[in-house]
């Protein structure tokens, strides 16, 4: 009954009654989800580990169409290689399913109680919020990330993934199902939508009574168009124009690995490293992170004094100070201590994750509080912006925003809150 109510909306294009049909049985899945025990869960989300992994080849398999496809189609690089899934990584989303298994369950749990004079004791309790539609692109292992930690939370979710991902998204969606479904927890709980039609973006954004909470992860457009277009509370997640700024009291060695990494480990993810900051006082160490990165095959755009350090070294534009690459190419400015780094930054950065590299606690300490980033970082890699990292096990992404939720993006991060009050007869005067 439910693929056939659900095949019939998406042969008819019915974005709205598609959206609602998907909405009415999430709802229905929310409501035994916020009661389900915590062990049942831990159970269904190691089962659903355990099915991804005996369904790798057919993932292998659905994610070799989406490659030849996305290459046809002319899919960047860093685009590909988001989409690319092999037994590494397929092991990985695995892997970060059971972690998100282990990790305490939110719900229900107390964030805070106390008791009142008048006898009134007061718990301030965290609780799932209830059906969450996430809107992604290229990405297929946010498939499984997302219906790991909304399952954790209690929640029931609505997955809308980007064409490109599409035949993997759908691998991943029926092993983990049919693994959670062993353990009683309703296949309606985690739902993909079955169509590539842009039209179902439009109807989830618009369905209020449907949808409590929309998460997009993907581009700036993708961003931008949710947030213009949503009537549903959006849980943002901007672009990583991240920033790695070395101090002049730098230790040199720490300095070139973590830029290095920071911008190279993997040049497609939102954690990498964009524009790299060097302080007048640091010196020779510029020539030597300019030429380490175009040694190692990164294009690198700069001011004058990155281009007097290399001569393959190209001029930076204005806007290169704005962009998110997302490949092998880096933004490199001298700038005159800290402070000019974090106004910089205050001007460029998109408020996801920076770091600074440097052996002085004054200049440490000030970054880290002057930079108004979801995520600072002292002497480590940006590329650590991970739900995983953090020991999250998984991410939605990295919220950028002020409200609810900051920062990588896991279970807790998918409560919300209510008050319990216990009385014995109070009566308010």
């Amino acid at each position: 009954m439910r693929e056939a109510s659900l095949a019939k909306a998406a042969e008819t294009l019915d974005a709205t009654a598609l959206v609602a049909d998907m909405g009415a049985r999430a709802r229905a899945a929310a409501r035994m989800l916020a009661s389900l025990p915590p062990a049942r869960k831990t159970d269904a989300l190691n089962a659903a580990a355990a099915a991804i992994r005996t369904a790798t080849p057919a993932i292998l398999a659905a994610n070799a169409i989406d490659l030849e496809r996305g290459r046809a189609r002319g899919l960047s690089n860093a685009l590909l290689d988001r989409l690319l899934l092999n037994e590494a990584r397929i092991e990985g989303i695995a892997a970060g399913i059971e972690t998100v298994a282990a990790l305490p369950d939110p719900v229900n749990s107390i964030a805070a109680e106390w008791d009142r004079p008048n006898g009134l004791h007061i718990q301030r309790v965290r609780v799932p919020i209830g059906v969450i539609g996430i809107i992604y692109e290229s990405r297929p292992n946010v498939t499984a990330d997302a219906a790991a930690l909304c399952l954790r939370s209690g929640n029931a979710v609505i997955l809308r993934g980007g064409s490109e991902a599409l035949n993997s998204s759908r691998a991943i969606h029926q092993a983990f199902v049919s693994g959670m479904a062993a353990h009683g927890v309703p296949a309606d709980a985690v739902q993909l939508v079955p169509v590539a039609d842009r039209a179902v973006v439009g109807a989830m954004l618009a369905a209020q009574d449907v949808i409590d909470v929309i998460v997009p992860r993907g581009g700036k457009s993708l961003v931008a168009r949710v947030q213009a277009d949503a009537r549903v509370p959006v849980l943002a997640h901007l672009d990583g124009n991240n920033h790695v700024y070395v101090d002049g009291k730098a230790d040199p060695e720490k300095a070139l690995a973590i830029v290095k990494n920071a911008k190279l480990r993997r040049t497609g993810v939102c954690g990498a490293a964009e524009t790299v900051l060097v302080d007048v006082a640091a010196g020779p160490l510029i020539a030597a992170i300019v030429r380490m990165l175009a040694d190692a095959g990164c294009e690198v755009r700069g001011d004058a004094a990155s281009m007097a350090a290399d001569p393959r070294v190209v001029p930076a534009t204005d806007a290169d100070w704005d962009t998110e690459f997302l490949e092998a190419i880096v933004a490199v400015r001298l700038v005159d201590g800290v402070d000019a780094a974090i106004a910089h930054i205050a001007r460029h950065g998109s408020g996801h994750t920076d770091a600074i590299v440097t052996e002085d606690p004054v200049a440490a300490e000030k970054f880290l509080s002057a930079v108004d980033s979801a995520i600072v970082i002292l002497n480590a890699s940006t590329q650590y912006a991970d739900g995983g990292e953090f020991g999250f096990g998984a991410e939605i992404g990295i919220s950028t925003g002020r409200l609810h939720a900051r920062g990588p993006v896991g279970a807790e991060q998918l409560t919300t809150m209510k008050y319990v009050v216990r009385g014995d007869g109070q009566c308010r005067p």
